[in-house]
This record gives C-alpha cells, sequence and structure tokens, in this order.
C-alpha cells in the first residue's frame, strides 16, 4: 500500500462520514479511525440530535433510540463494508457497533480478512 497508515485512517473517516450525510441524512460531528491489527475501530461523536438525547431521559426512550440508531446503520452495512474493502482492499469479515445514549457516541468495529496494520510495515 502506497498510503500511510493515517492517511488511510483520514480516508475512512471521511468516506464515514459522507455516508453518514448521504444515507442517514446527516453525520456526526466528529469521525476518528484507527487501524489495529485485522480491525479498523472508528468512533463517531455528536451523532445524536437534542429530540434524541431528550427522548433518552428514561428508560423506553433510550432502548428505542438505540434500537432505531442500530437499525439505520445496519440497513446500510452492505455499503459500508463494500467501501472500507474498496478503501483498504481486504474483504470485511464482520461488522460491530454500539451507541452511547448518554455520551451521543457510537463505535464500530470492522473485522477484516487480514492483517491491515501490516501493509503500513
Amino acid at each position: 500500500m502506497n498510503k500511510s497508515k493515517g492517511m488511510v485512517e483520514s480516508e475512512i473517516s471521511r468516506a464515514l462520514t459522507q455516508w453518514e450525510k448521504d444515507y442517514l441524512g446527516r453525520g456526526s460531528l466528529t469521525v476518528k479511525s484507527d487501524i489495529l491489527r485485522d480491525m479498523i475501530i472508528v468512533t463517531l461523536r455528536g451523532i445524536l440530535t437534542p429530540a434524541e438525547y431528550s427522548l433518552c431521559s428514561d428508560k423506553e426512550g433510550l432502548l428505542s433510540i438505540k434500537r432505531n440508531r442500530t437499525s439505520l446503520v445496519e440497513s446500510g452495512i452492505a455499503d459500508l463494508n463494500k467501501m472500507i474493502s474498496n478503501i483498504i482492499g481486504f474483504e470485511v469479515l464482520s461488522f460491530h457497533t454500539d451507541l452511547s445514549t448518554r455520551s451521543g457516541e457510537r463505535v464500530m468495529v470492522f473485522r477484516l480478512s487480514g492483517d491491515l496494520s501490516n501493509a503500513f510495515s
């Protein structure tokens, strides 16, 4: 790979931000991607709207927001996996995500078919 690790991480962050805007209608405030062995770990901050924070004040609203937001992201998983694969040249084997309704932060983990960190040695 001709790009540095930092350049690829930045490209992933930009692509995810664009995907959010195109697919979900709005992007997070900040996105940070990190390559670690056979994983890409992405942290997205500022993804909840003020109305969603308000709904999170009780358990029912909190679970509803988590469920709806997770369903939205997972409904676009094929596009996400293809986008990541096109950037890094490895197949995405699995995708995991969780959302904190307290901090408004989402973590995404892409497990890859190979050790991407070795491509930068």
